[in-house]
């Protein structure tokens, strides 16, 4: 099938848009190294994914709490201070200029996230670019967790668009897949990957950053 250029594109929040850094900074604050914080994103979405996908749910911060308490000897108190600092992130700084080149180009743009309510809304809005943003979205409402297809396929409903219509940015090669899948545009940059997981379907759109992924999103032709 031939990609045509999106009428909304969709963001991930965590890590493609939003920096993680005070939450690396509330680690080393409770005593813990920066790099930890890698390792219980990773444990936080297996946790999740694994959940939604076996029929049951959990909100990603009571994912976030338990990776925390797998991977560290942290206290439930200390665990909860960490935690919050996932509403003090904001925006890489590639973020702002990604969204104006869209938003100029007459294109809508949402956020997508299996994240906690609130985080990207806060997160745009100590960036200034909350004006960018048309929507902010996060699946706990239908209780689900990307890359599962009914994420995607809700996101586009509430957009009132079809999914071929539709474009998800990630810098998170599953997300990208979880997209596709369902048939909207999948958009690849990296930022915590280096590559493109080889085992999945190649992505639609890749670059070698966010202003390339925008781009690529932009050439393609119109319907």
């Amino acid at each position: 099938m031939t990609r045509t250029r999106p009428e909304v594109v969709a963001f991930d929040v965590n890590e493609t848009l939003l920096d993680l850094a005070p939450v690396r900074a509330a680690l080393v604050e409770a005593g813990r190294p920066e790099s930890l914080l890698a390792t219980v994103f990773a444990r936080t979405l297996l946790t999740g994914i694994a959940a939604s996908s076996t029929g049951s749910w959990c909100r990603f911060r009571d994912a976030f709490d338990a990776a925390l308490a797998q991977e560290s000897d942290l206290d439930a108190a200390t665990r909860r201070q960490v935690a919050e600092a996932f509403g003090e992130l904001a925006p890489h700084p590639d973020v702002e200029p990604a969204l104006r080149r869209l938003v100029a180009a007459g294109i809508r743009v949402v956020t997508l996230t299996h994240g906690s309510p609130g985080v990207a809304e806060a997160g745009l809005e100590r960036g200034g670019v909350t004006a960018l943003v048309e929507r902010s979205l996060s699946s706990e409402v239908i209780r689900a967790w990307k890359p599962a297809r009914e994420v995607y396929l809700w996101a586009a409903g509430v957009c009132d668009v079809a999914p071929a219509r539709m474009a998800l940015v990630a810098a998170h090669g599953w997300d990208v897949l979880g997209a596709q899948r369902a048939g909207l545009t999948g958009a690849w940059f990296p930022r915590s990957e280096r590559v493109y997981p080889a085992v999945y379907e190649p992505p639609h759109a890749s670059a070698p950053n966010l202003a390339g992924a925008v781009e690529a999103l932009l050439a393609l032709p119109e319907a």
